[in-house]
């Protein structure tokens, strides 16, 4: 089975909603693990802007990166540029893919401007996820 590492900073946005979308796009073919360099809780927002596609966040918690250092990947993706500069190197020589996702939490004023911010980056990431999996082979 094909294993995915996610990264971000938080591991609260951008890095959850990925996972979130890599599981259902790999229909089971792939095991899919998100984490951050500096964990902290998953939004809500990301919760509720998954569960309009029908994938369910809540039962998910942020990890620390450390919890997989040590481990093999196929693939090692990182959606911000902070994970990225700190990204660890993992045994076997994943592929590493680097996206520079906006961050939802730093936009809009209004709870329906940052929902709407949560949407674009929901919808960004299921793009660049089917893009990833269709070069997989």
């Amino acid at each position: 089975m094909t294993r995915v590492l996610i990264l971000c900073t938080g591991n609260s946005a951008r890095s959850q909603m990925a996972e979130g979308w890599l599981k259902r796009l790999g229909q089971g073919r792939l095991a899919v693990e998100s984490a951050g360099t500096h964990p902290s809780v998953v939004h809500p927002m990301a919760v509720t802007a998954m569960a309009e596609r029908g994938i369910d966040l809540s039962t998910h918690r942020s990890k620390s990166i450390r919890e997989f250092l040590g481990q093999s990947f196929d693939a090692v993706i990182t959606v911000c540029d902070r994970a990225q500069e700190s990204c660890p190197v993992f045994p076997g020589s994943p592929t590493r893919v680097h996206w520079s996702i906006p961050d939802p939490t730093a936009m809009g004023d209004t709870d329906a401007e940052r929902l709407d911010a949560f949407r674009r980056v929901r919808d960004l990431l299921e793009t660049r996820l089917r893009e990833f999996l269709a070069t997989q082979g």
